[in-house]
């Protein structure tokens, strides 16, 4: 909701050739605790002064030589393309007022005036363009908001997968069918998904259909190793872990995990000294 002091300090334009017209309207909205009123007695002004200033409601006259107030709505169209068009016509034909309001005006008053029904409907027009107003400013910061949330959040994967390949020799992804998504190194291989047969052999049938299972079951395992026979009789050991993906509603969505050769380490002897 708003502060009843951010309507009565909207900032009003007055548009009327008659100079009478002008000094009954403003005097009325200062009675009313109005504080930011101009006026202009000459229509040709106002689409640049709307430019300039965003007025949040123009009184408008429609019936005014050299420029009437039909043409000046024409023209504030073309400042508030897509928005909202802060006008009340002032008009004593009652034929105008469905033609102003086919033209985009939001509301008439007619003359002579009707105090109160002026001010009722200055104020409830007031409302709902500073409400638009708020409106329009939240979904700005909402965009940026997300803009910026997005922006961390790649960052953040950025440096998740950096994280992952600096403290591990592969990395896998795999959606809810099993099949790999992103990957580096030769995961297709070391976990036998989509490349069945293919790739070196030796490897220990038990240990990786156990391995296999883990996935299959969506169940997390953490530096899970295995092995593999080379062709010149050496082991090859590899330790893997994973988990299961899920998304906000609980849902799986696949698999993921990271690996690494342990070779090196599994044949690692500490040095024995001699007794002397």
């Amino acid at each position: 909701m708003l502060d009843p002091s951010e309507i009565l300090s909207g900032n009003i334009l007055i548009v009327d050739d008659q100079e009478a017209n002008v000094m009954l309207l403003e005097q009325m909205l200062r009675n009313a605790g109005y504080v930011n009123i101009s006026t202009t007695q000459d229509p040709r002004t106002v689409c640049a002064a709307h430019a300039e200033h965003g007025y949040d409601l123009i009184l408008l006259d429609l019936q005014m030589p050299e420029m009437d107030g039909f043409e000046v709505i024409e023209g504030l169209k073309e400042i508030e393309q897509g928005g909202y068009l802060p006008v009340l016509v002032i008009t004593a034909q009652p034929g105008h007022k469905l033609r102003a309001l086919k033209a985009g005006a939001k509301d008439f008053v007619s003359k002579p005036f009707d105090l109160i029904e002026v001010q009722t409907r200055i104020h409830n027009m007031l409302e709902v363009r500073l409400l638009y107003r708020r409106l329009a400013d939240y979904n700005r910061q909402l965009e940026q908001t997300v803009l910026e949330r997005t922006a961390e959040l790649r960052a953040s994967e950025a440096r998740f997968q950096r994280f992952t390949e600096l403290s591990s020799d592969w990395y896998w992804e795999q959606d809810a069918q099993g099949q790999l998504t992103r990957f580096s190194g030769p995961v297709s291989e070391m976990l036998g998904i989509g490349a069945e047969g293919e790739g070196e052999g030796g490897w220990n049938a038990d240990e990786r259909a156990e391995l296999q299972e883990n996935i299959a079951s969506r169940t997390p395992f953490l530096d899970f190793i295995f092995t593999r026979t080379r062709a010149d009789g050496s082991v090859q050991y590899l330790q893997v872990s994973g988990e299961p993906m899920f998304d906000t509603s609980s849902r799986f969505t696949g698999y993921r995990g990271i690996g690494m050769d342990i070779t090196e380490r599994m044949n690692w002897r500490p040095a024995v000294t001699p007794q002397g």
